[in-house]
């Protein structure tokens, strides 16, 4: 039987996101792009932090994910998401202020006690969030 939608569930460490029916699906993992469309054959990979686009009922909704693992099953599609934010969900202050203070931590080279890769991935999710906000 092929299918025409994916059944889609989106899961943060804050509980379920989104749950239903997608015609497609496009986020970045690791190494590639994912384009998943409905029948795609299993996988499982982890995601980047990356801009996310969702087709939802014939509308294109685009998010900012802060990372994760994909878990594509023959029924279902699965996203366990450190975070997301859709496009209308993003304080664009918020982001220009944590995008400052990454900055600020990465370039004080005299503070030993700075834990540089949270401080990356940090400004990663910050400049991703800014950049999603001003395509879309």
């Amino acid at each position: 039987m092929n299918k025409k939608v994916i059944n889609l569930t989106i899961l943060t460490p804050y509980g379920k996101y989104f749950e239903g029916e997608v015609l497609s699906l496009h986020v970045h993992s690791e190494d590639y792009f994912l384009g998943i469309y409905p029948n795609h054959e299993p996988l499982i990979s982890t995601i980047a932090v990356s801009p996310m686009e969702i087709n939802f009922n014939g509308n294109k909704y685009y998010y900012a994910v802060g990372g994760g693992i994909i878990n594509i099953e023959k029924d279902k599609t699965t996203l366990i998401l450190d975070s997301i934010e859709r496009t209308d969900e993003i304080d664009l202050n918020r982001a220009l202020e944590a995008k400052k203070r990454a900055e600020a931590r990465l370039e004080d080279k005299s503070n030993q006690n700075i834990d540089f890769k949270r401080a990356k991935e940090a400004l990663a999710r910050a400049i991703n969030r800014i950049n999603l906000n001003k395509n879309h």
